[in-house]
């Protein structure tokens, strides 16, 4: 990720592990493979975090702040997104993992919108179904670099603008403070 799919060689990997490429090539049978494989247990792990984060009993807005704090920095500095990376270099993978994604990705944002309704945080007259689209086509087009140029905006300062007017959008009174508060954080921390 810090030096993109494509640019990167198997020779590379194996001189960075330390082993041979004849070695590496008897754990993978060529770079697709390599890819898919770390892409996949990459994303297995994210879910992993996500779900942790959720059980922690923070709020729904302040639950949101926390998931994009483990993905601050590893999206921090591209100028380039590795989603799109892999969508122009490896569409298969791309297309395996963005279904996995797109099925957790949504049910979070539909359980974070139930939690933050029953707390007062965001209004109850909302469609949960289109709210729910409306954050993950947010979210996704921050990585489409036909739409953002990644050298004067960071990734990860795209997607807490995405959280915000998402929130905006949602929120109730008592959600807007709360949102606030997670902002004055977030700007503090950095």
């Amino acid at each position: 990720m810090k030096f993109g799919f494509k640019s990167v060689t198997m020779d590379d990997i194996a001189n960075e592990l330390g082993i041979s490429k004849k070695t590496l090539y008897k754990h993978f049978k060529n770079k697709e493979d390599l890819v898919d494989t770390v892409v996949t247990a990459f994303h297995e792990n994210c879910t992993l975090d996500i779900n942790k984060i959720c059980g922690l009993g923070h709020n729904a807005i302040a639950e949101n702040y926390e998931i994009k704090k483990v993905f601050k920095d590893l999206l921090q500095n591209y100028d380039e997104s590795p989603m799109f990376q892999l969508k122009k270099y490896y569409p298969k993978t791309y297309t395996k993992v963005m279904s996995k994604e797109s099925a957790f990705f949504q049910e979070c944002i539909l359980n974070n919108i139930e939690k933050g309704v029953e707390e007062g945080l965001y209004r109850k007259n909302l469609n949960k179904s289109v709210v729910t689209r409306f954050y993950f086509a947010l979210v996704f087009s921050a990585h489409d670099e036909e739409m953002f140029s990644y050298k004067n905006n960071s990734l990860s300062r795209l997607e807490y603008e995405v959280l915000e007017y998402h929130t905006r959008a949602i929120a109730t009174p008592k959600g807007i403070k709360e949102l606030e508060k997670q902002i004055a954080e977030l700007n503090n921390n950095q």
